[in-house]
């Protein structure tokens, strides 16, 4: 059966930001949940010292816990040379602070869709610069993960890999045993797309999941695919909201993931209204995962 882990999504401002909450007291939090791992983030404000590493990895485990994923946002799209080689450095760090977290996957992006940018060059600079971080995760044992995603919060433009045609012009042109997929299918929505047809192209190469859901506080899946598929900035129509409330289709994901053997980390990225929220979609999964993958 995959196993589930938690990531603080209501909590990125206080622990990235302003400080006001520490990592530990994110992790007191966490483990009370019925998981088991914590997926971690390179930008808490506490990862920016090296010596706390380790010291959150034992605070983890000593829970019974793991931190399997890490998520980060490097941006391989820029058209500066030198700016690329800044942006595979920090990949090299977040893949080094996965290592010393006892982690397996260190999430990579294509990076910025800037308005000058073909897609034959997109592809091209986010696939070489992935390549560039490849073999030094493989020496780490660890797989760089890429997800079909919207847009980071500190980005100006969206995701370049956004659209599922590009996603998956990306994917088939990195072939190597440390590289898969991280899939998330409520950012298909924010791209005026559908979620279980992406994951029915790529779903041999998916080896990690966030688990989220979204819902249409206006109109119509027609309006957002008309009106802000692929925009820059969130869409307005969507809001973040429990799982198995929305508009993600669990049973038809579940079943094609169950179909290609997956049984990796499933990450769940909501909880936007709490604690008691996080707690019900984690009974959630809980529920349809003992469906699709019973216990002998």
């Amino acid at each position: 059966m995959p196993k589930l882990a938690a990531f603080p999504k209501a909590f990125m401002q206080a622990l990235c930001k302003d400080g006001t909450m520490l990592v530990e007291e994110w992790i007191a939090l966490a483990v009370k949940l019925d998981i088991e791992g914590l997926e971690w983030y390179a930008g808490f404000l506490q990862m920016a010292d090296e010596r706390n590493w380790k010291t959150f990895r034992s605070m983890v485990e000593d829970y019974g816990k793991t931190i399997p994923m890490m998520c980060c946002s490097p941006d391989f799209t820029h058209p500066d040379k030198a700016f690329r080689a800044k942006e595979i450095e920090k990949e090299k760090q977040w893949i080094d602070m996965t290592y010393a977290l006892g982690g397996s996957y260190c999430r990579v992006l294509s990076g910025q869709k800037r308005p000058a940018l073909s897609i034959e060059e997109g592809v091209k600079l986010a696939a070489d610069c992935i390549y560039e971080c490849l073999t030094y995760a493989q020496d780490r044992n660890i797989t760089l993960i890429l997800e079909n995603h919207y847009k980071d919060d500190f980005w100006e433009y969206p995701e370049f890999a956004q659209k599922a045609d590009v996603f998956c012009k990306l994917v088939e042109s990195i072939d190597h045993p440390n590289f898969g997929i991280n899939y998330d299918p409520s950012n298909t929505y924010l791209a005026g797309e559908d979620p279980v047809e992406l994951l029915q192209r790529v779903a041999k190469r998916v080896v990690t999941m966030h688990a989220s859901d979204r819902y249409l506080k206006e109109g119509t899946i027609e309006d957002l695919r008309r009106e802000e598929g692929g925009a820059a900035g969130y869409a307005k129509r969507l809001s973040h909201g429990e799982i198995g409330k929305g508009l993600n289709n669990y049973d038809a994901i579940f079943t094609e993931l169950k179909s290609v053997g997956f049984d990796s980390w499933i990450s769940i990225e909501d909880g936007v209204d709490g604690m008691d929220q996080l707690e019900r979609s984690v009974q959630f999964l809980r529920n349809k995962m003992a469906i699709y993958w019973p216990k002998n």
